[in-house]
């Protein structure tokens, strides 16, 4: 899962790209840190030594998963990514969580 978000988080910068400048700051800005935080709460969970803060930080992992649906959903309805990528993205993200 951990190789597929990073590879997902790549995905979504690509994507992204191609938003409008004006959106660097907002949802640009937004969909990366969600997308890039499902990597790095994974990793920095499975560094606990206790189950228990494994398993928030996955949560955590799981929530910014979800984040990134609802930017993307955003995105497609401002025209800001095509609806096959949008679909593409939405059944990885779907994937990882």
């Amino acid at each position: 899962i951990y190789q597929r978000a990073i590879a997902f988080t790549v995905e979504i910068y690509q994507v992204s790209k191609s938003f409008p400048k004006e959106e660097s700051y907002g949802l640009t800005s937004q969909i990366r840190r969600a997308a890039t935080s499902v990597p790095l709460n994974i990793a920095e969970g499975s560094g606990n030594t206790s189950e228990k803060e494994f398993k928030r930080f996955l949560e955590i992992a799981l929530r910014s998963d979800y984040e990134v649906l609802a930017c993307l959903e955003i995105a497609l309805r401002l025209s800001y990514c095509s609806q096959v990528d949008f679909e593409r993205l939405c059944t990885k993200a779907n994937e990882i969580a």
